[in-house]
């Protein structure tokens, strides 16, 4: 069981002044959950938050799962205190999600190495 839960309703997609931002979200409200992936477009590290910017780091992630039921993050041990000592976030993405399969072949680009997909 992961320390964050987050039930995605969409995965988006979203470059913006030299930025490539992929999260999965809740709803479009303020206080629903997300997450979000955020790198430069030409590659370097990738920060990572959960719900709030002030829960987020660089540099965070050891290893993203994908699987038909969504992601499964493992956060790097020194990076939890800044995820509120969070060492896993899981990623329910509901049936027929909008935005799913684009949002996992950017992160697989994103993540090289760190994303692994499960059949």
């Amino acid at each position: 069981m992961a320390d964050i839960e987050v039930t995605a309703a969409y995965g988006s997609v979203v470059e913006d002044e030299g930025q490539l931002f992929v999260g999965f979200a809740e709803g479009e409200a303020e206080d629903e959950g997300y997450v979000l992936f955020r790198q430069a477009v030409e590659g370097g590290p990738v920060w990572f938050e959960v719900t709030d910017e002030a829960f987020g780091a660089e540099d965070a992630v050891e290893a993203v799962v994908a699987g038909p039921e969504g992601l499964m993050i493992s956060i790097r041990a020194e990076k939890a205190g800044a995820l509120g000592w969070a060492s896993s976030v899981a990623v329910k993405i509901k049936p027929g999600a909008d935005g799913r399969d684009a949002a996992f072949a950017a992160l697989a680009g994103m993540l090289g190495p760190l994303w692994q997909a499960e059949d």
